[in-house]
């Protein structure tokens, strides 16, 4: 489908955000025949999703030091770890619906700000990161907004970057390595604020070198806690390559890499818990829809863009700044 063919005029922001290499707000499209792959891609989440719940409640109610899950939760509530993280996932998940990207590096340049280690942040992102994901693919898939050959190119190249970020992140001292994350969330929030000058070019050849992007994309997504969305999906839609089947592949294929990635701080984090941020982050996340849609109706995409990309910025700066003093 062509970015011509999009019926995109039932809502301004809509072709503010086709302009600028964003999701749509709303897809009204018809979904075409499925496929295969895409049946098992679509029932792998619902698999997953139901696999990570059981042992999210199994870890819950078999506490290794013989709390009880009441007493797990009561101590979660009274922390001020978890409230941190509950403003977190309301801010960076308000940004990410109105937006439709910059969730994680969002959420990870506030959790370095109020002390978690570059590890536990991006292992915690990425655990809360499954669900919102998974609900957003089934989502696209369902619509018919995902391209099978787009989805698989990007799939495991995007996995191996995933894997080894995490591997890497895990690996290393979180005193040596914050300097980096905050510098490389810099200029992630930098090239957020770019997308306000940026105007893209139909083209409707195959995405080049989608292989070497979504390696790209998967490791610098886990090694600093975000990024997957801005580093890929604005780099096949800013080319000018179809918006709807591009941000639907790359969504898909999020989940994948998010999940494998959660999987793999899971299994390397030992003395670190980010379970207690994962938790804020859920429920952050649970109450940040209203204000999205306000966002998102009120303003403007590119004071949205101005306004994300300027905090990140402040963020980060401020992350560096305590990390080199």
């Amino acid at each position: 489908m062509k970015v011509r063919d999009l019926d995109l005029s039932d809502n301004p922001v809509n072709a503010e955000h086709a302009e600028l290499g964003l999701p749509p707000v709303e897809t009204a499209l018809t979904h075409p025949e499925s496929h295969p792959v895409l049946r098992v891609a679509m029932w792998s989440v619902v698999g997953l999703l139901m696999a990570l719940t059981i042992a999210l409640a199994t870890r819950l109610f078999n506490q290794p030091d013989g709390q009880s899950a009441l007493q797990t939760v009561w101590m979660a509530l009274d922390s001020r770890e978890f409230w941190a993280a509950v403003l977190v996932g309301l801010l960076a998940q308000t940004v990410d619906g109105a937006l439709g990207m910059a969730y994680g590096i969002t959420s990870t340049s506030f959790l370095l700000a109020t002390g978690s280690s570059p590890a536990v942040a991006s292992a915690a992102v990425h655990i809360a990161e499954c669900f919102t994901t998974g609900a957003s693919g089934i989502s696209h898939l369902k619509l018919g907004n995902v391209s099978k050959q787009l989805f698989l190119r990007l799939l495991l190249p995007g996995m191996v970057g995933a894997a080894t970020g995490a591997w890497l992140l895990s690996s290393i001292d979180g005193d040596a390595i914050k300097p980096w994350i905050a510098g490389y969330l810099m200029l992630m929030g930098l090239f957020v604020i770019s997308k306000i000058f940026r105007r893209i070019r139909v083209n409707h050849g195959e995405p080049r070198h989608v292989a070497k992007l979504g390696l790209f994309g998967g490791f610098v997504d886990a090694a600093g806690g975000g990024g997957w969305g801005p580093v890929v999906t604005t780099t096949l839609v800013g080319t000018g390559h179809d918006p709807r089947l591009t941000i639907g592949s790359v969504n898909l294929a999020e989940f994948f890499l998010t999940f494998i990635t959660a999987g793999v701080f899971a299994v390397l984090m030992h003395d670190d818990n980010p379970w207690v941020t994962v938790a804020g982050l859920v429920v952050g996340g649970l109450f940040a829809a209203p204000f999205a849609a306000l966002l998102t109706k009120r303003l403007h995409t590119k004071a949205l863009l101005g306004l994300v990309g300027t905090t990140i910025v402040l963020i980060s700066a401020f992350n560096l700044y305590k990390a080199l003093a």
